[in-house]
């Protein structure tokens, strides 16, 4: 290290190599490799200070190959690899110690044995990695304190070796690349300064290990099939070698992704170290899921079966494809109700997990009434959600878009309206001195835009009177069918033959006093299906009503009230 900073970080994702590489570089610049390339180093004792030994061990719940099989074990799809993986984490958690001390009286007084386990537990914490490299580091033990650790070590100690395999190793190139190996050759203790250092291995991490030892000196992989990748990328975790985790990572993105192998990528352990390395290949997948299923009422069987993580990389994204929030919240009792039957698990999880992705300020006043009767939520916790969401509705138009803009940060995003199919609208209600209520609704120029030449965009439901109307806004030709104009529509809900009289009022703000000034008048007996309003709102051709001048778009928006009484 340069000028004698001791706290210098080798292991800065942005410096994968440290100085003393970097200076070696500099001056073997013509020697065939690239920066930061040892390959014609690997495994050669001219080039290395210490012997690594690689004792491959038998693994009692499977039978390994006679050759030990290759990178992925022997997997041969991303399906295989997943249920290898799940079972191995699975006896794992049989074992007491994941790290387990050694009787080394039975090796040479130069040799010091390293166990690992198989795999990682997601739980096991990473943080202090002072106390773990003192937990991997053993000092010779005596007899006595042999024997006694021979049943917490008989998952390790008592498996078959099935070969040893011996390599050189150049210690500063491996402490470079890993802070395992940092502390291993540097903790200051009699092991460091030893030439010979045993590492004991799982079959199935054996061709993986060696992949990664490779990518230590190279810079490179020789496998590109995802199975392959996965167990290299493995290994790298369990040897905190961020630089291969990226590299093992970019390989993973450039291959096909599929639900199955998005899924797993969300599966992956969440150490510190894979957190960092492995967060763009968590985000594709999450991408990945989300255009896939942003549509959730078209796949809705597939939809129900997901694990949670994809659920929740879903359900996160704004583009969702639904009618309204209330939908979501539908799909997620759903779900929730078929993958967590319990209610307590299911309080829980709703709770803690999925909740943050309901946006409920864009829930209809009629679903929120719902949230509070709803037994799958605790009484305290849907009153707060409910609360926040009235209060969201009541704040003025200018302090909705500043907790808009607070919320960018945040992931789950509750203040950010999605791309309804069904727009929301503002309601306010009257019971006396007669059934009245008054609905505002907001609709972006670009919106606007997109209705030419022919479409349409729907409200969400309100009520009157306990029936349920909507507003239609329509890109229409006029009356005599000679330009095409903006039009604006009022319609009842279907529910079989009932009649309903009303009154109703179109109105919207207008430049330059932006207030709202009154297009139409009209009264109508509905029946169900029928719909009613004004095929020229604003009495002028599209090209007017959607021109930079135009008197209707205040700061990019159109700002539409329809009031509804109840005839007598």
């Amino acid at each position: 290290m340069r000028g004698g900073d001791t706290n210098l970080d080798l292991f800065d994702p942005r410096t994968a190599v440290m100085d003393v590489a970097s200076d070696y570089n500099t001056t073997t610049n013509n020697s065939g490799g690239g920066d930061g390339d040892f390959g014609f180093a690997f495994n050669d004792s001219n080039f290395s200070d210490r012997i690594l030994k690689i004792e491959i061990v038998d693994e009692a719940s499977e039978t390994p190959s006679s050759d030990g099989g290759g990178v992925g074990g022997g997997c041969t799809s991303l399906a295989d690899w997943a249920r290898n993986r799940k079972r191995r984490r699975e006896d794992i958690k049989r074992d007491t110690n994941a790290f387990t001390a050694v009787d080394m009286s039975a090796v040479g007084p130069e040799e010091q044995i390293l166990n690992q386990p198989d795999n990682i537990p997601d739980d096991v914490d990473t943080e202090n990695q002072d106390e773990e490299t003192a937990a991997m580091i053993e000092e010779p033990a005596s007899g006595d304190e042999g024997a006694n650790d021979i049943d917490s070590n008989w998952s390790m100690e008592c498996s078959t070796v099935l070969r040893v395999k011996t390599l050189h190793i150049s210690s500063p190139i491996l402490a470079a690349k890993s802070p395992f190996f940092y502390k291993l050759f540097s903790n200051g203790m009699r092991e460091s300064e030893q030439r010979h250092v045993t590492l004991r291995i799982n079959a199935s991490e054996e061709a993986a290990l060696m992949e990664l030892l490779n990518f230590m000196y190279s810079n490179t992989l020789t496998v590109t099939t995802a199975p392959a990748l996965l167990d290299v990328l493995m290994a790298a975790d369990k040897f905190e070698v961020a630089s291969c985790m990226r590299y093992c990572s970019r390989s993973l993105r450039n291959l096909p992704m599929t639900p199955e192998s998005a899924l797993l990528y969300l599966d992956l352990p969440s150490s510190v170290l894979m957190a960092e390395a492995v967060q763009p290949l968590t985000d594709a997948a999450k991408q990945f899921l989300a255009v896939r299923y942003k549509d959730i009422t078209k796949f809705q069987e597939e939809v129900l079966n997901l694990p949670l993580a994809g659920v929740e990389a879903i359900l996160a994204s704004d583009d969702l494809q639904v009618a309204s929030e209330d939908a979501v919240y539908d799909f997620v009792l759903k779900w929730s109700r078929i993958q967590y039957p319990k209610l307590e698990e299911r309080r829980e999880i709703l709770a803690t997990r999925l909740a943050q992705f309901i946006r409920f300020p864009y829930m209809t006043c009629r679903k929120l009434r719902k949230v509070m009767a709803c037994n799958d939520f605790e009484h305290d916790f849907a009153q707060k959600v409910v609360v926040e969401a009235l209060f969201f509705k009541a704040e003025a138009p200018h302090r909705q878009r500043t907790l808009v803009a607070d919320e960018n940060p945040n992931p789950n995003r509750r203040f950010v309206e999605r791309a309804y199919k069904y727009r929301p609208v503002k309601v306010v209600e009257f019971e006396l001195p007669r059934q009245q209520c008054v609905v505002y609704l907001d609709l972006k120029r670009e919106e606007c835009a997109n209705l030419f030449p022919s479409g349409r965009v729907y409200s969400q439901a309100f009520h009157l009177g306990g029936q349920g109307f909507f507003l239609s806004a329509h890109c229409n030709m006029d009356q005599q069918s000679s330009f095409h104009c903006f039009g604006l529509f009022l319609g009842m809900q279907e529910k079989g033959s009932v009649t309903f009289a009303v009154d109703y009022e179109f109105a919207a703000r207008s430049k330059p006093t932006e207030e709202y000034i009154s297009k139409y008048k009209g009264n109508y007996t509905f029946t169900g299906g029928k719909a009613v309003g004004y095929r020229n709102l604003f009495a002028t051709p599209w090209t007017s009503f959607m021109a930079e001048d135009s008197l209707y778009f205040i700061n990019g928006i159109l700002h539409l009230r329809a009031e509804l009484t109840i005839r007598h």
